[in-house]
Parts: C-alpha cells; structure tokens; sequence
C-alpha cells in the first residue's frame, strides 16, 4: 500500500482517534504513544486535513495584515 492510499483509507473516526492520541499521548487503550508514533499520527492528521475546508483544520494560521494592506483600507 502507498501513502496515498494510505491517506485515502483513514476515515473520520480514525482521524478522531488519531487526534485525540496526539492531544493525549495515549492510544485509546491507554498505552503511550512513542516519539515517533506521535511525529507520524501528526502528519497523517495534517496529510487528511488537506481535503478539509481550512475552518476544520487543527490549526488555521493567522497572518495579520501588511503595513502596505493596512494603508490600502
């Protein structure tokens, strides 16, 4: 199996698990998540939210405004 199919066969609840592993440390068994079981979850879970809409995403950068965007309002 490739990454991209990989990717494609997490579904919603899988990201949710995933998730929350990340956010705890733990798998829903309890057991601790390893340093590079949690690099991993985190990258699966940035690979999925890329078909979501941004306002669905973990984490939606801010940018604040440039001076020259500033002085155009």
């Amino acid at each position: 199996m490739d990454l991209k199919q990989l990717l494609s066969s997490i579904t919603p609840d899988i990201y949710s698990r995933l998730k929350l592993g990340v956010e705890i440390g733990k798998w829903p068994d309890g057991n601790s998540l390893t340093s590079e079981q949690k690099e991993l979850c985190m990258q699966a879970i940035i690979a999925y939210e890329q078909a979501l809409p941004e306002d669905q995403r973990t984490c939606l950068l801010y940018t604040s405004p440039s001076p020259r965007d500033k002085r155009q309002s």
